[in-house]
């Protein structure tokens, strides 16, 4: 790769930045300055910028706490999307959300730029599960909890797969699913079968990696390698 494309991959700065960097010598390549831009930067090579190492990383991984009122898009005319909250921090990449959520959901969205890696995550073939907490405006019951294990039918006549639903945490309306497919608004449709409204949504899993409760409404992190295969492995 040309030394100017890994330094503005990796320092996230644009290519005629770098290329004025370079000019200065303040970029090496194995302790030695470099100051040709087309340089080949080896397999392996300790690359620094103003004396900082720089790691070119392929893609990038990140798990964002959605808020309410944002659209899990990369560009909307109208409203702010989950990669305009982190997009500022990753001004070379080219990200998008791996999944949705509904605009008035909150929790897990992974933003990555890793195309094939999203795929797998969405993937019937794969059956990735994610968890939910939902808060009903009706009591839990055992015939709602019988039929998401039997798969429900909605109104328009679709049967869906069997999802797990438990008691949640917070009182007799309060609840948590777990789904192993996507269709549209599906846990509000499932629980609209047996006349129950949802006041609340919020995504806290995807995979086996959970939701840092760390981070709050907005906030973001990268994952770690670890963390990444705990979404495909759980």
């Amino acid at each position: 790769m040309r030394l100017d494309k890994y330094v503005a991959g990796a320092a996230q700065q644009s290519r005629s930045d770098v290329r004025r960097a370079i000019q200065k010598g303040l970029v090496c390549v194995n302790g030695a300055v470099c100051r040709s831009a087309d340089a080949q930067v080896p397999a392996g090579a300790a690359v620094t910028l103003n004396g900082q190492p720089l790691v070119l990383q392929q893609y990038v991984y990140i798990m964002l706490d959605k808020p309410k009122g944002v659209v899990s898009a990369s560009a909307d005319k109208n409203d702010v999307t989950v990669v305009d909250l982190v997009g500022r921090a990753y001004p070379r990449r080219s990200l998008f959300p791996a999944g949705r959520l509904d605009k008035t959901s909150t929790g897990f969205v992974l933003v990555t730029d890793d195309g094939a890696f999203a795929h797998d995550i969405l993937a019937p073939r794969r059956h990735v599960p994610k968890t939910y907490e939902v808060l009903l405006d009706t009591p839990l019951t055992p015939e709602m909890a019988a039929g998401f294990a039997a798969g429900v039918r909605l109104a328009d006549g679709q049967r869906l797969q069997p999802a797990e639903l438990s008691p949640g945490p917070d009182g007799p309306c309060s609840a948590r699913v777990v789904l192993r497919q996507g269709v549209y608004h599906q846990i509000k449709r499932m629980f609209g079968v047996y006349g129950a409204g949802v006041n609340e949504l919020r995504r806290t899993a995807v995979g086996g990696l959970a939701l840092d409760a760390a981070l709050g409404p907005g906030g973001f992190r990268e994952l770690s390698p670890a963390e990444v295969a705990r979404i495909l492995g759980g």
